[in-house]
């Protein structure tokens, strides 16, 4: 009952038009109601008592009646439709908003191309369901009540007749429905597992040439493709016997209405030819909100499925704020780590018991094998991740205590893979700081040595990236997101192995841009290559989640430890 009522809250921006639609959807079966009951005055006393007047006055009536017909229909349609792509919106929007605030934790478990799905596929579903649901119901049960009233006035032995039918179909839909829920329910699952297969493919487009792993695609693809046409089978199996089932129980009482309406006319001299006729007429008022009905219930099922699925997003929990957490507005720089121990959802411990101390301007290094928590430190300290134990604090003040938001506005991050967005090279470097003008955006770019290349190109800072920045090398990514975080001008800049993936050339090249960004800001940096962090001013050995060593880089040498022996062997030394 509580999916109802959330469901609900999405008509009240709209109830104006949600009224003035159902108003008109009542108005239209009314008309079709009516037009039975002129017929049968028409037969039995216009034209049966040669009233040629009244008969051409009725005829000019019903012509405006389907004319009226003919406005309440498109509005009902168009209105209504729009109707349900607004509510659509306003959920996609409450979605996507969500998303935004739930911890990284949550899509490092969960397939893009399954979000993809929920938000787009999904609330299509929805939409339609927000539409047609509550007409098509309240329609059937007006026409069914209402010709159940009329053919009651006419004759109420066949009238019974008719109706007893109806009881049938409730008992047949109930049975049915939660064999279409199931069904429904499988449908959008593997619709989802398609869109992720389809994402991650597309996305590794290149790769998959590069090895031609074309027909390994295809088969994969084809895989989930059969899973989809297996579950939709099933679903339509559900949905065969139910709209055939429904049909079977309208045909046995139209059967059922011939002969005991012959036999009326036969035996009873009050029960007309022409009031036969009119319950003929009035036969597709009874099929049809029975057929609507049909339709309600698989839009129902399959509108409430994704609403379902929507709902499960929805109830994940939102990263939240201490209940005084402070919106700092001015940081020093000064992080430490006290005693921090963390893991990830069904891992075990990265870091344990890990203690690191970074003040104002100083430039902390952070080298040792791959897994042994570097770019752990660097995810904690903007708060993707919470810690388990111990604490994280900036300027004394333990990270929890800050707002997220505040936090993160303080720090600027450059990582190995650079993301960009598919939009114009100043719109990349302006993301995050909206309100940077022109001018600022060269400023940036000029500091982060990119701003001649950017020239250079016919469409200057106006050119499109492409999808992920695939149209720039891996230098000029980088040096876009440097410019970015010059723009921003944090106080605190996380180097996580930013220049791991280039040449040695470029690494020289982007590495004086990292200088001139590093000045005065406490700067964390996870390096692959000793050779880039001699000049830091304290380096750190991370193995197993720990401080193996610290010191500089002649102290550490001369200590004769673990990071000699790293030094020597990136140096080719015995």
């Amino acid at each position: 009952m509580n999916k109802i009522k959330r469901f609900i809250h999405y008509y009240k921006p709209h109830k104006k038009l949600f009224f003035a639609d159902m108003a008109a959807a009542l108005a239209l079966a009314l008309c079709d109601m009516f037009y039975p009951l002129v017929t049968r005055t028409m037969l039995n006393d216009y034209i049966a008592n040669e009233k040629l007047p009244m008969l051409l006055i009725a005829g000019v009536f019903l012509a405006m009646v389907f004319l009226l017909k003919y406005g309440l229909g498109y509005f009902v349609t168009y209105y209504g439709h729009v109707m349900g792509v607004r509510m659509q919106k306003h959920m996609r929007e409450d979605l996507f908003a969500h998303l935004e605030k739930l911890p990284v934790s949550y899509f490092d478990n969960h397939k893009t191309g399954s979000l993809m799905s929920r938000i787009i596929t999904d609330l299509f579903d929805i939409s339609e369901l927000a539409h047609h649901g509550p007409e098509d119901f309240f329609l059937s049960f007006v026409m069914l009540i209402g010709s159940f009233i009329i053919l009651l006035t006419i004759y109420w032995p066949l009238a019974l007749i008719i109706f007893s039918a109806l009881p049938i179909f409730l008992i047949f839909a109930g049975k049915n429905r939660l064999k279409l829920a199931s069904t429904s329910a499988k449908s959008k699952a593997e619709v989802a597992e398609i869109n992720s297969a389809l994402e991650n493919s597309i996305s590794g487009i290149r790769v998959s040439k590069a090895y031609t792993a074309e027909d390994y695609e295809n088969d994969r693809f084809a895989q989930h493709n059969d899973r989809f046409v297996k579950v939709r089978g099933e679903y339509f199996k559900a949905m065969g016997r139910f709209s055939a089932g429904t049909t079977l129980v309208t045909d046995i009482l139209l059967i059922a209405m011939y002969l005991a309406g012959g036999l009326f006319c036969y035996f009873d001299p009050n029960f007309t030819i022409v009031d036969f006729t009119t319950f003929i007429l009035y036969i597709s008022a009874f099929t049809s909100p029975i057929k609507k009905l049909i339709s309600f219930v698989e839009q129902y099922q399959n509108g409430m499925t994704g609403f379902e699925r929507f709902l499960e997003i929805m109830s994940v929990p939102a990263e939240e704020e201490a209940q005084d957490a402070l919106d700092v507005e001015h940081v020093e720089g000064h992080i430490s780590f006290h005693q921090v121990s963390f893991e990830y959802e069904g891992s075990s411990e990265v870091l344990h018991e890990f203690s690191m101390e970074a003040h104002k301007g100083q430039k902390i290094a952070l080298v040792g094998q791959s897994g042994g928590g570097k770019t752990t430190v660097c995810h904690l300290i903007p708060r993707f991740y919470e810690i388990g134990s111990g604490s994280i604090t900036s300027d004394g003040r333990d990270i929890r205590s800050l707002t997220r938001a505040s936090l993160r506005k303080k720090i600027g991050m450059v990582a190995q893979d650079v993301f960009l967005f598919n939009d114009t090279i100043a719109e990349n470097i302006r993301y995050g700081t909206f309100d940077a003008t022109r001018e600022q955006i060269i400023e940036a770019a000029k500091a982060a040595s990119i701003h001649e290349y950017i020239e250079s190109l016919p469409n200057g800072y106006d050119t499109i990236v492409g999808e992920r920045g695939v149209k720039l090398s891996g230098g000029q990514k980088q040096r876009i997101a440097i410019a970015r975080v010059f723009l921003k001008n944090p106080p605190i800049l996380i180097l996580d192995e930013a220049t791991s993936a280039l040449d040695t050339a470029t690494e020289i090249q982007i590495s004086e841009s990292l200088d001139r960004l590093s000045e005065g800001r406490t700067t964390i940096v996870v390096a692959h290559r000793l050779s880039t962090v001699m000049n830091a001013d304290e380096i750190l050995v991370i193995g197993q989640g720990r401080v193996l060593e610290k010191g500089n880089h002649d102290d550490l040498l001369a200590a004769d430890g673990v990071y000699k022996q790293f030094w020597c062997k990136a140096n080719n030394r015995i």
